[in-house]
């Protein structure tokens, strides 16, 4: 074999006599190696050699196998469904493919091998060329649906402060009620859901608790500390047990501006993705739009926080807030564009910290524990009740965030779903 490697080295002739001259040297070496009958004494040992004409030529060598059509077959549902090459080119990010695997297949990156890999693949009749990927449309049903909430949340607050005694009970839980099935309803439609992908049933446990824990964690935490609390909530912010309802009717409201700043997101991102050229400089290209899509809601929710503040005459706890804001925020991109898993175990931790905080303080009323609330008061006494969600909430975003950065900044994350047939 090595002999006939060297067919393929420069210098070698590529006359057909010198092709067979290798040839006829490996036949003859086979031929010594085998044994030959010796020849009758006194006789000269004769070689019946076959003439010129009878000779078969080398076999040619065969060339390597097509690597694409390989990749092909090996993703060949990928490449029948996509409806153009930035589809295949998602795909094939998504499956671990990146710019130095792409070179193995003499390619200079991703997208070009998915261009190949798109005019290749057999499909019934000729396919129009598809446009560049574009965002969905603004609806009008979702457009209502972002400002559901709000709208519902600011008449409960409202009523709860126009009402006095049972009346004011049964606004609030009334007012809760329309709340959560409104936001439900925006979570589905619209930028902040998208179809297939849904969050683990979970989650909205724990999104449901971060949010009552800003309107009644802070004032149970700090009755508790205090050798409280003495009574249930009156509604009131004055009340044993004070509620603060201007971070969560911000919240409420920022789902208007939440669902503009996410199809912005998306938009920009699909537009990049049909610009870029590489993967590495579409990760370049997004991850800046990712922290000014996040700074731009924490605008928004800020402005919405002042506003709310001034109207209810409450603190308006900004720290706390704006980290809770950004952990839900960060948390439902990373949703809408299908990694679910990790937005629900950070909800999670996140979450059972605080229910844990506010568990210790009781406990440690016990004999022999009250080392437990140590922690938990330390905080209260030097930065307040709101420092405990705004320690917890704003490492959580923190974490997503840095997650974010990775996930989102994939191909795969901005490929436009596949059409419904």
């Amino acid at each position: 074999m090595n002999d006939l490697g060297e067919l393929d080295r420069p210098g070698t002739p590529a006359g057909p006599g010198a092709a067979d001259a290798p040839a006829e040297k490996a036949l003859g070496s086979a031929t010594t190696a085998s044994p030959a009958p010796e020849p009758a004494a006194g006789r000269e040992p004769s070689v019946k050699q076959e003439p010129a004409a009878d000779r078969k030529p080398p076999s040619p060598r065969r060339g390597a196998a097509d690597p694409v059509k390989a990749l092909m077959h090996r993703h060949r549902e990928l490449c029948e469904r996509a409806v153009d090459p930035l589809e295949i080119a998602a795909g094939l990010e998504a499956h671990g493919i990146t710019e130095r695997t792409a070179a193995r297949f003499r390619h200079r990156d991703v997208f070009s091998l998915a261009e190949e890999m798109y005019a290749r693949v057999t499909r019934d009749g000729d396919a129009p060329a598809s446009p560049a990927p574009v965002a969905p449309r603004v609806r009008a049903d979702w457009v209502l649906l972002t400002l559901l909430p709000g709208a519902l949340c600011a008449a409960a607050v409202t009523a709860a402060h126009l009402t006095h005694g049972r009346s004011r009970l049964f606004a609030v839980a009334a007012g809760i009620l329309a709340v959560g099935l409104a936001l439900r309803a925006a979570l589905r439609r619209g930028p902040l859901g998208r179809t297939g992908h849904t969050a683990p049933g979970g989650s909205t446990l724990w999104i449901s608790w971060l949010v009552a824990y800003s309107l009644l964690g802070d004032g149970l935490l700090h009755s508790a500390v205090t050798g409280g609390p003495d009574g249930l909530p009156t509604g009131t912010a004055d009340g044993p047990w004070p509620l603060t309802a201007a971070p969560v009717l911000a919240l409420a409201l920022a789902c208007a501006p939440a669902a503009w700043i996410a199809h912005l997101f998306t938009a920009r991102g699909r537009r990049r993705l049909a610009a870029s050229r590489g993967l590495e400089d579409f990760a370049a290209a997004v991850r800046p739009l990712l922290l000014g899509t996040v700074v731009l809601f924490l605008g928004a929710l800020a402005a919405l926080l002042a506003l709310c503040a001034a109207f209810l005459d409450e603190p308006a706890g900004y720290a706390e807030a704006l980290a809770l804001g950004a952990l839900l925020f960060i948390a439902r991109l990373l949703t809408t564009h299908g990694f679910v898993y990790a937005p629900a175990v950070v909800l999670t931790a996140t979450a059972t910290v605080q229910a844990a905080a506010l568990a210790t303080v009781f406990i440690a009323r016990l004999p022999g524990l009250g080392f437990l609330a140590t922690p938990v008061e330390t905080l209260v006494t030097l930065w307040g009740a709101g420092s405990v969600p705004t320690l917890a909430c704003g490492a959580a975003a923190l974490v997503l965030l840095v997650h974010a950065t990775r996930k989102l900044t994939r191909a795969s994350a901005h490929a436009p779903p596949a059409p419904s047939r």
